[in-house]
């Protein structure tokens, strides 16, 4: 009985090992089947993948950025990266040392120590130009690789660093309009493609165009709407200010208000694109777009716009200023009240040239809080402008549910919201483009890319806008300001406002002083927005700090751009 068990046993066994044997002569037939199809029958397949694995594309360069002017801003510059190739060494590395380090301008005792490292690759210099290139080549030395690559430079410099940004290959990281035009910059027509061998030389056959394969393809040309002489302008007028009154950092914006092209955009302090890396992220920083305040008196004259809108006064409108109030909880007093406590009836024009609080308070309390909030949205304030450029914020623009009667009161004079400096100058670009607010860019672009990308808001009736612009130019003229002009007549609006605490509850004791203002007032062609960040020392107001400087770049700017006098 026992010897009966066993045998079944083995017998099932023997069964089952022998249909593993044939799952397994199965496995290993269609295996040999499978691999001579692929390799003896479909040959196409292994030739395509092969030549796959061969093919490369030809060299990719960004376009090229110019200003308005067709003055190169950023371009890509051909470097090389040397290599060695202990594989292929024909020369011991004293001798390669030797040929090399007179190019290469090193020691030829480090040469040496470097490619006697144990690495099949070595690196031996990054980044060295076309003429170092072409004198290693003369050497013919196959161990000698070299890599083309393509790095981004910037010719003129820091000129408009925070308006071009900056790019970088390794990471595929960039700014500014390097950024925002990186599809463009990038964009190229299908070059020819071709073969290499596994060491990168160009396999060449009947069909390969050797022109088309060596040179570069590169992406399209962008051309800005800076203007490099103006930029040149405002950058050194407001590094001059800033360094005399050691302020913080400060900005001045000059802007066509008709179509909404900035024409310079200096953003202190400046950084060298060509160097990114060693610059800090408050060099880099566009605070402009990305920072709120409190506008100050500026934002006078957006009050009195609004209220001019909606019928609530007109250019003959009197104020009872009484030189202080109080409203709510808040204690609200005209700058000059120790030498002018009681104006009495004033007229607009005595508003913005003495720069009233008590009647811009006043003005803004004739309009309701809806109203005055609907006309705020409309100057474009708690929302982004649109501008071509990365990292704007929409501002600080309380909801008007929430506004108590201190928020209505000190928004009259600038201190119930917090804007950027590109909200500020595009607001009063509407007031001196006749009522109409254009989106405002950087970017020049073709008409039917404009239509899309450049919106037009009308804001205010051309009539309104109009009688606004000749109060703010009758200030000026009338007053002693410093940016009065003798050829030209101007409508401009200075502001002073005390620092928030950054991140935190309360205000510093420190500035903003700026600036606002167009001419010629009569046809305004240039909107100027000049705004200084915690300038010290001596007497710190708008027209002590901020307006000299918009005196300069006024003067300046309208010299390049040949503006005719209106003042005869």
């Amino acid at each position: 009985m026992k010897h009966s068990n066993r045998a079944n046993k083995n017998k099932l066994f023997a069964d089952r090992l022998l249909r593993l044997q044939y799952i397994f002569i199965f496995i290993i037939s269609v295996f040999i089947i499978y691999l001579f199809c692929i390799q003896i029958l479909d040959t196409r397949h292994c030739r395509i993948k092969a030549k796959k694995q061969r093919r490369a594309y030809s060299f990719v360069m960004r376009g090229n950025i110019y200003d308005r002017n067709g003055i190169k801003l950023a371009t890509d510059t051909i470097y090389y990266d040397i290599f060695a190739r202990k594989a292929d060494f024909v020369h011991s590395e004293e001798e390669l040392a030797k040929m090399l380090a007179p190019i290469l301008k090193v020691s030829q005792a480090e040469l040496t120590k470097k490619l006697k490292q144990n690495n099949q690759m070595i690196l031996i210099q990054k980044n060295v130009s076309r003429q170092v290139r072409d004198e290693i080549a003369k050497l013919n030395l196959r161990e000698i690789p070299m890599d083309k690559k393509s790095i981004r430079t910037y010719p003129q410099g820091t000129m408009a660093s925070h308006v071009l940004g900056y790019y970088n290959f390794d990471a595929d990281i960039a700014s500014g309009v390097e950024q925002t035009a990186k599809d463009k910059l990038e964009s190229v027509t299908k070059g020819e493609d071709y073969e290499v061998t596994p060491r990168g030389n160009i396999i060449y056959k009947i069909t390969t165009d050797p022109v088309a394969v060596t040179t570069p393809r590169k992406g399209k040309d962008v051309t800005l709407t800076i203007d490099a002489p103006v930029q040149h302008v405002c950058e050194k007028a407001l590094m001059t200010t800033i360094q005399k009154f050691k302020a913080f950092r400060g900005t001045a914006i000059v802007m066509n208000p008709k179509n909404g092209e900035i024409l310079a955009y200096a953003v202190y302090p400046y950084f060298d694109p060509n160097n990114f890396k060693s610059a800090t992220s408050f060099q880099t920083k566009n605070w402009t777009l990305t920072d709120v305040y409190p506008p100050g008196s500026t934002f006078k004259t957006i009050t009195v716009a609004s209220a001019m809108e909606l019928g609530k006064i007109n250019r003959y409108t009197k104020i009872n200023d009484t030189g202080k109030i109080k409203v709510g909880w808040w204690p609200i007093k005209n700058y000059d009240y120790a030498t002018h406590p009681n104006p009495g009836l004033i007229d607009l024009v005595y508003l913005f040239e003495h720069s009233s609080n008590v009647a811009s308070v006043l003005v803004a309390q004739m309009m309701n809080k809806y109203e005055y909030y609907g006309m705020l949205k409309k100057f474009g304030f708690g929302e982004k402008t649109g501008i071509d450029l990365p990292g704007e914020s929409v501002g600080i623009l309380k909801q008007p549910e929430k506004w108590d009667s201190a928020d209505h009161a000190s928004m009259g004079y600038g201190y119930g919201s917090s804007v950027t400096a590109i909200q500020m100058i595009s607001a009063v670009s509407a007031i001196a483009n006749g009522g109409v607010r254009v989106t405002p860019h950087v970017i020049k672009y073709p008409p039917e890319e404009e239509a899309i990308k450049v919106k037009r808001v009308q804001v205010m009736t051309p009539e309104h806008a109009k009688v606004v612009t000749e109060l703010l130019t009758e200030s000026i003229n009338h007053g002693k300001s410093v940016i009065k002009s003798d050829s030209y007549n101007i409508a401009a609006k200075t502001g002073t406002s005390i620092k928030p605490i950054e991140n935190g509850v309360g205000y510093t004791n420190k500035l903003y002083t700026s600036i606002v203002g167009y001419l010629p007032s009569s046809d305004p062609q240039v909107i100027i927005y000049v705004v200084i960040d915690s300038a010290q020392g001596g007497e710190i107001w708008g027209n002590t700090v901020a307006a000299p400087i918009f005196k300069e770049i006024s003067t300046q700017v309208a010299r390049i751009l040949n503006l005719q006098p209106d003042k005869y």
